[in-house]
């Protein structure tokens, strides 16, 4: 951690991005042995990207919805994790390596805000993989939207059942390794 971090409590948050649109996965269901239950499918293209953010010590999330990923959205993501940090803390964000995440270019990483990388190829790592995975199996999946403000809202929903259950924060989000030790 940066020296800015010197003294501050520490906290441990989890990062990615996540594209929700009319051209989704279909979620595994229960049903018999050799049946195919029916399921919904749309083949249109509209998409959203749900930047998300998790700290499961706390059981908090920060979240923006925006139309594209890259590093103009990372900055407006970035900020809404800052705000979300408690006062007077440093949180250490773990992300994977992608091009909006790099810095020393355009990325504006808070000062309360350390950034911390998760090495190649291993998204079991990240928490929010499994957010991912539980929101899309919950909320946003076997769905058809009939706009892109209907995809917006739906991602705004699931994200609010999320970070108005501060208990599953933190049932999908700990691991053991990622704790802060004093």
């Amino acid at each position: 951690m940066p020296a800015a971090a010197a003294g501050k409590p520490i906290e441990v948050w989890f990062q990615d991005e996540a594209r929700v649109g009319q051209k989704g996965s279909i979620a595994y269901v229960w049903a018999p042995i050799g049946s195919r239950p029916p399921m919904l499918r749309d083949n249109r293209h509209d998409s959203v990207h749900l930047f998300g953010a998790i700290c499961p010590a706390r059981g908090v999330g920060a979240a923006i919805i925006m139309p594209a990923v890259n590093i103009e959205a990372m900055n407006e993501h970035l900020r809404e994790i800052s705000m979300q940090v408690a006062a007077g803390a440093h949180a250490g964000l773990i992300c994977d390596g992608a091009g909006w995440h790099q810095e020393g270019g355009a990325l504006q990483v808070p000062d309360n805000i350390t950034l911390l990388r998760l090495p190649p190829y291993a998204p079991e790592l990240n928490s929010m993989e499994n957010v991912w995975d539980y929101l899309r199996a919950n909320k946003l999946s076997r769905l058809v939207w009939d706009s892109y403000d209907a995809i917006v809202t739906a991602c705004k929903d699931a994200w609010n059942f999320l970070v108005n259950d501060p208990q599953r924060i933190q049932s999908i989000g700990t691991r053991d390794w990622a704790c802060v030790n004093v």
